[in-house]
């Protein structure tokens, strides 16, 4: 009886919100694709950014159905922050890994409470 009331307790109990993931949008032949992959992808799940945000990986065509966009995706690699399935905010293209980085830092400052490091 014991272990039926701490299963239901436990089945109860608030679940902690998810982080957002880090929506990365793109297509077979995008050079600028190619460029993220090369200069950053390696690095990106170790960093702090990488844990705020982890990276999942979409394609243009097949967009998937869990995710309210603000709008459609036009350009690869659009990188989409997403929290609850819904988009937060955006950076469209890849100019080098400087700018990257920047970008990205003021899009989850943004959003600081979705963006908490996952446990």
């Amino acid at each position: 009886m014991k272990r039926l009331l701490l299963a239901l307790a436990l089945g109860l109990a608030p679940l902690p919100a998810l982080a957002a993931d880090l929506v990365m949008v793109e297509q077979d032949g995008c050079h600028w694709c190619a460029r993220w992959n090369a200069d950053l992808a390696h690095i990106y799940p170790k960093t702090e950014e990488g844990k705020r945000a982890p990276l999942r990986r979409v394609n243009l065509r097949a967009l998937p159905e869990d995710i309210t966009f603000t709008s459609r995706p036009v350009f690869t690699p659009t990188f989409v922050l997403v929290h609850d399935g819904k988009e937060l905010g955006r950076i469209e293209g890849y100019a080098g890994d400087e700018f990257f980085w920047f970008l990205l830092g003021k899009l989850l400052d943004a959003h600081p409470q979705e963006t908490e490091p996952k446990s």
